[in-house]
């Protein structure tokens, strides 16, 4: 059976910080692959599991 994927995409207004704060208290058990992209390019692939 294949893995459902879900691609949700949104922009952050641009701040000082480089923190950014992922809320996954909504998110289903499982593993996720976030993916944060600047100017197109990906720079940073983080893979996660939700217990």
């Amino acid at each position: 059976m294949p893995k459902k994927t879900n691609i949700l995409e949104g922009e952050l207004p641009q701040y000082l910080s480089t923190q950014i704060y992922l809320n996954i208290a909504h998110l289903k058990k499982g593993e996720y692959l976030l993916k944060i992209v600047d100017n197109n390019k990906v720079v940073e692939t983080i893979t996660f599991k939700k217990k």
